[in-house]
């Protein structure tokens, strides 16, 4: 007859590894949330990107130019992808005055997915195995979410958030398959939380961000420690995106210039920072709204220009 003893033993084990998990993931926490203090006092050591082949989508202008001329200094091999090919060609020039000897410009409409595809196999072919992918591209409407048009939804959609799905599915089996890649999502606090008159661009951000973070997590489950991932939210930059905004609170939550932005993203990327959120008070409003059910936010911070976003302009 079985012992009453050894079913509860049993039915002890789960628990037993129940709590031991647990105390695993608390303890991983506590030395993430320490090692995070540790590099805020003391710079953490940057990687060497001389000779990576940078990939940066929507480096016609604006951000993605001024990255595209960083990493040209830094001696990585660029690949540069718009869908504006004079914007392209001159970024292409600029990069090669800034240093870089290997520079391909690309004409790509990233919101279509076969297009994505057809030049990703030329980059292949041209220049080499992608082993740092910073998506870039985006486009806001600027507009109240009953006005504006499905098309313009669709396309928030497909450029902000669906051209990582097809970016990531064209270069990141190599990056698995050599164990070594570098994929760089550029979100934003309108990822973070909903923001008025931005509800298609929130949810774009917004399932970004979730993409990027479950990918991350994919390629640490699946033991792939040769890739990594950056996840960077900025407030507003002074783009042409977001021209003639402002926030509630400009000494708390200022508007960013475009150089200081790359400046922090590119230190994230160099010190293999999962989570970017520039200024720096995003990250004790996110750890509010996170805690308080009914928390500050950002949502009632920007102030909309006089003149509606451009939806042509695309980052």
């Amino acid at each position: 007859m079985p012992s009453r003893h050894a079913g509860v033993s049993q039915n002890m084990a789960p628990d037993l590894n129940s709590t031991k998990d647990l105390f695993v993931f608390l303890g991983k926490s506590v030395f993430s949330v320490l090692e995070d203090m540790v590099f805020t006092l003391i710079p953490k050591p940057q990687k060497n990107v001389a000779g990576e082949i940078v990939l940066i989508t929507g480096a016609g202008s604006g951000l993605g130019r001024l990255l595209a001329l960083k990493f040209a200094s830094l001696g990585s091999v660029l690949v540069l992808w718009d869908i504006n090919k004079e914007g392209t060609e001159e970024t292409c020039e600029m990069a090669q005055a800034a240093g870089a000897t290997r520079v391909y410009a690309y004409t790509c409409d990233c919101s279509q997915r076969e297009e994505v595809y057809r030049v990703a196999d030329q980059v292949k072919r041209e220049v080499g195995d992608v082993s740092i992918l910073i998506n870039n591209a985006g486009i806001v409407t600027g507009k109240n979410f009953l006005d504006c048009p499905d098309e313009l939804i669709e396309k928030s959609f497909d450029v902000n958030f669906k051209a990582h799905l097809w970016t990531y599915k064209a270069f990141l089996p190599a990056m698995i398959a050599n164990d070594h890649g570098h994929l760089v999502c550029i979100s934003s606090s309108a990822g973070l939380t909903g923001v008025n008159g931005l509800a298609d661009y929130c949810a774009s951000k917004f399932a970004a961000f979730g993409f990027a973070e479950a990918v991350f997590a994919e390629t640490v489950a699946q033991k792939h420690m040769g890739i990594k991932t950056t996840i960077v939210c900025p407030l507003l930059i002074n783009t042409g995106m977001f021209e003639g905004c402002t926030t509630k609170f400009p000494s708390l939550l200022p508007v960013l210039e475009p150089e200081y932005a790359v400046r922090k993203i590119v230190d994230a990327i160099l010190q293999e920072k999962v989570y970017l959120y520039i200024p720096r008070v995003l990250y004790f409003l996110v750890f509010l709204k996170r805690i308080l059910v009914l928390g500050p936010s950002f949502r009632e911070l920007y102030i909309a220009p006089e003149k509606a976003w451009k939806p042509e302009e695309v980052r």
